[in-house]
């Protein structure tokens, strides 16, 4: 592990920036940038866009270290080059720390959640993850309804894969999302709080892991959680808030920072020029730096 990568993610000021959409997302995000479905054919053109699109973002001059610590990849992202090295790399350069999704979607829903698919070819991937230098790995599941036995299974599974990716000597990001239209959210989260410490407590002195989460509704739901000697950081997702309402929601809690996706690139646009798309990456980077290290 890279122990000046390790101190910048537990002690940084700043975000993690989410660049992992996967193939069932892929054409919703492409869309979003300006870039219909009609505009490409096969999964290939597809991938070659989002490429583009993510090369565009990362190689922005408003994509710094000063205020990003880290960025989410989509497995065929860390496959891929940008400005002649591959991926991980060029972020390194930049002093950014690179992370892998490594999860292959979501099951169908049960008992109110739903678990992760089966990740088959995990430990190759994970050896494929050393070699790219990646720090770091991503896994989401999601919680709809408070669902104790529902919670427990998400929770177990995570951590679960979460140790096999620590035996690995990378630092897993477990992520068991609270969908935000839960009519029970507040109770999914102190249910899912409760659960994840009891993993915590069971992990030994040189298992470490990161956190994602839904931003709770009660504020400062989770700063036990932050707190915990096991957890190197507890980082937020957007999970469909606007930017500007995620920002508020993620100032009211202490420790807690952004991981957002949509929300960062909300006001992108593959049609926009160069200083256009700068600045409005810019102005995204800005207010969620500060929602991030700013707090109420």
């Amino acid at each position: 592990m890279n122990n000046s990568q390790f101190d910048k993610i537990k002690n940084g000021k700043g975000f993690i920036a989410a660049l992992d959409q996967s193939g069932g997302s892929t054409p919703k995000a492409l869309a979003e940038y300006g870039v219909p479905e009609d505009s490409y054919s096969g999964e290939d053109e597809m991938f070659d866009l989002v490429h583009q699109m993510r090369t565009r973002i990362i190689t922005s001059p408003a994509f710094n270290s000063d205020q990003i610590l880290g960025a989410i990849l989509f497995e065929q992202t860390m496959d891929r080059e940008i400005e002649g090295k591959y991926t991980a790399d060029h972020l390194a350069d930049k002093g950014i720390v690179p992370f892998l999704k490594v999860d292959k979607g979501l099951a169908d829903k049960e008992n109110g959640v739903q678990l992760m698919k089966p990740i088959d070819n995990l430990d190759e991937t994970l050896r494929r993850a050393n070699e790219r230098n990646i720090f770091g790995t991503k896994m989401r599941s999601v919680i709809h309804e408070p669902n104790e036995s529902g919670i427990k299974e998400v929770v177990e599974q995570q951590f679960d894969i979460g140790k096999r990716i620590i035996a690995s000597d990378l630092v897993p990001i477990i992520e068991p999302e609270v969908n935000i239209h839960s009519e029970n959210k507040e109770k999914c989260e102190e249910i899912l709080r409760d659960e994840i410490l009891k993993h915590l407590n069971g992990l030994s002195e040189d298992e470490n892991v990161m956190l994602k989460l839904t931003i709770p509704t009660q504020p400062n739901t989770y700063k036990e959680l932050i707190d915990h000697p096991r957890v190197v950081r507890v980082v937020a997702l957007s999970g469909g808030y606007s930017r500007d309402e995620a920002n508020e929601k993620l100032k009211e809690n202490e420790g807690l920072i952004a991981s957002f996706s949509r929300a960062l690139a909300a006001d992108l646009n593959a049609n926009q020029s160069e200083e256009e798309f700068n600045r409005s990456l810019q102005k995204a980077v800005d207010t969620i730096y500060d929602a991030s290290v700013n707090k109420k």
